[in-house]
């Protein structure tokens, strides 16, 4: 039987976890994930943000840094394989990095994202009609902080109403750590062949989307973007595009219904950025990021940390760090003013989509306490039950009262 801290703790939500494990071990130390492998964990917002500050000068994000991983020493059915390995962005470093973010850098400029305004107002109010129209307590997650997410980047993509809810599910799957290395692999690998069919489709029938535009990119100039880094690019927008934004909604109308002062301030004062703002820094709903591989050996918080060994990013333990934000740092509270936050990262791998989810999560909340007013939730805070994962964290359902 290890030793080490574990990661995750059965029955203990992931963000609880590394608080627990920041205020009893320090800001960095060394646990045991499924499997048996080891990694480092840093948890305080200063540390957090010293190793995201020096992404590919100190650290990599290729796992070909990361010898356990070829060595035999992790096995080749490892769960967390099928969010660390392939084409995608979130693994690249440097120039190659930088050359695949381009390429939909450009379709989230928060001018271009503004302009899709009118259309997440109009689908927002959809969803908030149909949840009008339903009696008893209502189900938030499956009538509105999931829907809505998932809509807005499938319309982006181009892709099909009918096909939308398979996506979210095999999301779920592969973020899961409850779920067996069988059906991770068997999620990734479906989600990897739809949308394989996906492009092909798109090819022969072409439409306002931005899978046509990388198409058009592959073809016009297939040097720049092969075949297979399209097919990565589509999966991490996808899955990343909805599962932060889905988790962030549900999150804060958990902690504005919580605290009713905190919610009649945002309401008096139109407040929602600055309500998205306190979301971000304290009920994130981004736990961790994966994973940084010293090139060299460095010392992180006064622990050596040799080449090669994986470093997780506790994102969930730095906005809650009473040593950055006070005695009082978990409480949800939109009368601190602007305060510095990880909840998108920082350095080159700052979230693509940043602009979009803040759009999306303050017309969802504006809207929805301004439609609903006296809404409430019908079980007590505590009672929730949040997702089994250790990567993101929200509620699996939220029933409320409108």
């Amino acid at each position: 039987m290890s030793t080490l801290p574990q990661v995750p703790v059965p029955g203990e939500r992931t963000s609880e976890t590394y608080t627990r494990y920041r205020d009893e071990h320090g800001p960095i130390i060394s646990i045991e994930l499924p499997g048996k492998v080891k990694a480092w964990l840093v948890t305080s917002y200063d540390l957090v943000n010293e190793v995201l500050a020096n992404d590919g000068t100190l650290y990599s994000k290729d796992p070909a840094n990361f010898p356990a991983l070829h060595d035999g020493s992790i096995p080749a059915d490892w769960p967390l394989r099928q969010v660390i390995v392939g084409e995608h962005l979130l693994i690249k470093d440097g120039a190659d990095h930088r050359r695949l973010r381009s390429f939909v850098n450009r379709a989230f400029t928060p001018a271009r994202v503004q302009a899709l305004e009118p259309r997440i107002q109009s689908l927002t109010d959809e969803l908030l009609d149909q949840m009008a129209g339903q009696e008893g307590p209502v189900d938030l997650v499956r009538s509105f902080s999931e829907p809505l997410p998932v809509t807005v980047i499938c319309e982006l993509f181009g892709v099909p109403e009918q096909e939308r809810r398979q996506i979210r599910d095999w999301s779920a799957v592969m973020l899961s750590h409850s779920a067996t290395a069988e059906e991770i692999a068997g999620a990734g690998g479906a989600l990897l062949a739809y949308l394989a069919d996906f492009i092909e489709r798109k090819r022969g029938d072409p439409g306002d989307d931005l899978t046509t535009g990388l198409i058009k990119v592959q073809e016009d100039d297939g040097d720049r973007l092969s075949a297979d880094e399209m097919l990565w690019l589509l999966w991490l927008m996808l899955v990343a595009g909805h599962e932060t934004t889905v988790h962030l909604i549900a999150n804060t109308v958990i902690a504005l219904c919580s605290d009713p002062e905190q919610l009649a301030r945002a309401r008096e004062r139109d407040a929602w950025e600055d309500v998205v703002e306190e979301a971000l820094r304290s009920r994130s709903s981004v736990i961790t990021v994966f994973f940084r591989y010293p090139l060299r050996d460095v010392t992180v918080g006064g622990v050596t940390i040799r080449a090669g060994e994986p470093i997780m990013v506790g994102i969930g333990g730095s906005g809650t760090d009473p040593a950055r934000f006070g005695e009082d740092a978990a409480r949800f509270d939109i009368s601190r003013g602007p305060q510095p936050h990880v909840g998108f990262g920082r350095g080159p791998h700052f979230c693509l989509g940043a602009p979009l989810a803040r759009l999306e999560t303050r017309i969802a909340l504006s809207s929805l306490f301004g439609r609903f007013p006296d809404l409430r939730l019908a079980v007590k805070p505590e009672e929730v039950v949040y997702t089994e994962s250790i990567i993101t964290e929200g509620p699996v359902e939220l029933p409320v009262l409108l």
